[in-house]
């Protein structure tokens, strides 16, 4: 077994979210750091898993990752994320080859308005401020702390640097709505992710997309203090680009001079 260290990932403040880096970006530099090595050039990511152990700082985040499985369509890479010598983050990526076999669209996009007929949202910069690098546009009449009867959003989403829309955006993307239950609340509280598992799909292998994509997020299920949330994210053309799934932590709400505190720390 092959361990490999990469140079270390510069994190971007810009895309801070409550305790630490936005989990769905942290996930993204994730694949980023170990997919040229494990991907041999022509196998597609298919799945990316991340455990988030810590808040993840604005400092250099190193990756290491192992290879243990490599076989002549898929690769297997576990990685670990480290930052001040302690790990932060772990996961593991399958890539694989395209091959022929039948096709099933299951996970259709939802009948909405197009982004043109949408209004922009702009979500708190003290609780979202990651969300100043995207525009949003609620699809539905379900809103962040409205306390609708659904633990259901949706909208048109598009990073304003145009960025494309690959692999570890979609891993962002799939990240970007708060949790599903904000629908639902009318106070905002922490709802962290605990571990995110995002399967790709083949709409990506022959190159990136572009422009607008269509987030998803629903909580399929809370309590106990944990929530799960199912995401998805469509193309522009409601191609599906990959579903995820998330186990997430449900804290208290927050004072505005713990919020402030932790924005700050």
């Amino acid at each position: 077994m092959t361990t490999t260290a990469y140079d270390a990932t510069q994190t971007d403040p810009r895309w801070w979210s409550w305790e630490g880096m936005h989990g769905g970006w942290v996930a993204g530099a994730a694949l980023t750091a170990v997919r040229d090595s494990f991907a041999g050039g022509d196998r597609p990511v298919r799945s990316l898993t991340t455990h988030y152990l810590a808040p993840v700082g604005t400092g250099p985040l190193r990756f290491s990752g192992t290879a243990p499985a490599t076989g002549r369509r898929t690769a297997t890479c576990l990685f670990t994320g480290h930052q001040d010598g302690e790990p932060v983050v772990r996961g593991s990526a399958l890539f694989g080859r395209g091959r022929g076999g039948p096709a099933h669209a299951g996970l259709t996009a939802p009948e909405v308005p197009e982004p043109v007929d949408c209004l922009p949202a702009e979500l708190p910069a003290d609780l979202a401020l990651f969300a100043r690098q995207l525009e949003i546009r609620p699809a539905t009449a379900d809103l962040p702390l409205a306390g609708g009867p659904r633990a259901v959003l949706v909208a048109w989403v598009r990073f304003r640097d145009d960025r494309p829309v690959d692999a570890a955006g979609v891993a962002t993307l799939a990240d970007v709505l708060p949790p599903a239950l904000y629908a639902r609340w009318k106070t905002p509280r922490p709802v962290p992710t605990a571990e995110m598992t995002v399967h790709f799909t083949d709409a990506l292998d022959d190159g990136p997309a572009h422009g607008w994509s269509l987030v998803r997020i629903r909580t399929d299920h809370a309590g106990g203090g944990w929530a799960v949330d199912d995401s998805a994210v469509w193309s522009a053309d409601r191609r599906l680009l990959a579903a995820a799934r998330q186990a997430r932590v449900v804290r208290e709400p927050l004072t505005p001079q713990t919020a402030a505190g932790t924005m700050n720390s």
